[in-house]
């Protein structure tokens, strides 16, 4: 017979598994509140850094505080001013095209469109870039927003016999013109846009002090390509004006169209990519923490070695048992 004794050593009973489930279960909990609050600076330091990371490389919030933009982009006396979405991604991989609306830095010859008061102390300075960073400030008084309508090498004038202006000779289809200018004061000579910068106008061309204005400059009226913070993708509020911006081909195509699909794949795929090598570390630490949390297995490691049980009909009987 079997004489074997539930109890553990020495007499004493064995112990209780959901006892010890739950004992284990009661230590763990203050563990793990512990270890969150030890993590929480880290987490907020590591959120803070790919926030930074994304406004600067990826996309960035602005605010528009004028009406140089209307109707395309509110920003007009009175009205809530549109808080849009810039992508940087596009100018990774070329230059603005024609019809593009761009946020850059305005030559220094350039009057600001708007007056922003000076931060008084470190923490009104604190919250207003933070209220930059998100569009819900008003941008330095050296960004602006405006649409490329001239590259490098073109030559932009106005106007034809129909008041338009024209790119190497060409008029140009500008169905988003909002009150332009009377056409005895609307024409300018040509200007051919140097290398490496733009010609620039506002929607609202009676209310804009773009490329126009500012022929008289070093570089008659052109922004570098260079201080392009990036392309005005998205109207993202107010909610009723939720939608993305349009960047009509007001011209004919100058790039060949074999380079074009290369551009725009390789711009629409790179936030993904980013966003993948991103996610992989942060999916790699997650799944560490889960199995830590969830304690080493119970289960015995697997061998090469199986034990096979014989079926009980097979087995022999114990009171059969020879003494």
């Amino acid at each position: 017979m079997d004489t074997s004794d539930p109890a553990g050593p020495a007499g004493q009973p064995a112990p209780d598994p959901a006892a010890s489930d739950s004992s284990s279960t009661g230590r763990a909990k203050p563990a793990q509140k512990g270890s969150l609050l030890k993590e929480l600076p880290v987490l907020l330091v590591i959120a803070f850094v790919l926030a930074l990371l994304v406004k600067t490389f990826l996309v960035q919030a602005f605010f528009i505080p004028s009406g140089s933009m209307e109707q395309t982009l509110h920003g007009c006396t009175g009205c809530t001013g549109d808080r849009v979405l810039v992508n940087k991604v596009p100018y990774w991989f070329g230059e603005p095209h024609p019809g593009d609306v761009v946020v850059f830095q305005g030559p220094d010859t350039w009057a600001p469109e708007i007056t922003v008061a000076e931060p008084t102390n470190w923490f009104s300075g604190a919250l207003l870039t933070l209220g930059r960073t998100i569009g819900l400030a008003p941008p330095s008084e050296d960004d602006y927003v405006k649409r490329v309508i001239a590259t490098a090498g073109q030559t932009v004038q106005c106007c034809d016999p129909e008041g338009r202006v024209t790119v190497d000779g060409q008029p140009l289809d500008e169905p988003y013109i909002y009150q332009n200018t009377p056409i005895e004061t609307r024409g300018f000579p040509p200007v051919t846009v140097p290398e490496g910068r733009l010609w620039v106008m506002g929607d609202h061309r009676s209310a804009s002090a773009d490329s126009k204005a500012h022929m008289g400059d070093q570089y008659a009226g052109t922004i570098a390509v260079d201080d392009v913070v990036g392309k005005a993708a998205l109207i993202v509020w107010p909610l009723d004006r939720i939608g993305t911006i349009g960047s009509p081909d007001i011209q004919e195509q100058q790039a060949s169209a074999a380079g074009a699909p290369v551009q725009g794949g390789a711009a629409v795929a790179a936030p993904y990519v980013l966003g993948l090598a991103g996610a992989l570390p942060t999916t790699a630490w997650r799944r560490r923490r889960s199995a830590h949390a969830s304690g080493p297995s119970r289960r015995p490691p697997r061998t090469g070695w199986r034990r096979i049980r014989r079926p009980v009909h097979t087995r022999p009987s114990r009171e059969s048992a020879p003494d």
